[in-house]
């Protein structure tokens, strides 16, 4: 059984490597001050969804974007974007920096988000650098602008 897998995994990595100029679906991990998992699939050539699930202060949020996408710098596979949509999260007020020790916080608000992403071509991985302010609305009102992380993602 494990020979099937591997050699499975192997095939679905080789035939990745043509789709790696312009992927469908990236799958991988975020790391900053946020720290977690993000999914980004094109609907377009120049759009795409993305959702991040991540963890800070013993708590977690879930953010939901859209992006627009463009070529940058005349180079091929390197690309940026810009884009905007909302988050929830959840946290306790005994582990935040912020907040009432004691009180458990929900949070809701919107997110913009510009970055710049990278995907070799020997390989099926992308690579991206984002800055994402984020507002809370509610919960625990206020301007985040701290959140900036460095993405690893299997593409295909």
């Amino acid at each position: 059984m494990k020979k099937i897998i591997v050699t499975f995994l192997i095939v679905f990595c080789l035939g990745s490597f043509g789709f790696t100029q312009d992927y469908k679906t990236g799958i991988g991990l975020r790391g900053g001050y946020f720290n977690g998992l993000t999914i980004k699939h094109f609907v377009g050539s120049k759009s795409a969804f993305e959702g991040l699930v991540v963890s800070r202060w013993k708590g977690f949020a879930i953010t939901g974007l859209y992006e627009i996408h463009n070529q940058a710098f005349n180079a091929d596979r390197l690309k940026w974007y810009i884009g905007f949509g909302g988050h929830v999260g959840f946290w306790n007020g005994d582990n935040a920096k912020w907040g009432e020790p004691g009180t458990n916080y929900t949070v809701f608000g919107i997110d913009g988000i510009l970055g710049l992403e990278y995907s070799f071509r020997e390989v099926p991985i992308n690579i991206g650098i984002d800055w994402k302010p984020a507002i809370n609305l509610s919960g625990y009102s206020g301007f985040w602008g701290d959140d900036g992380a460095i993405s690893i993602r299997y593409i295909f």
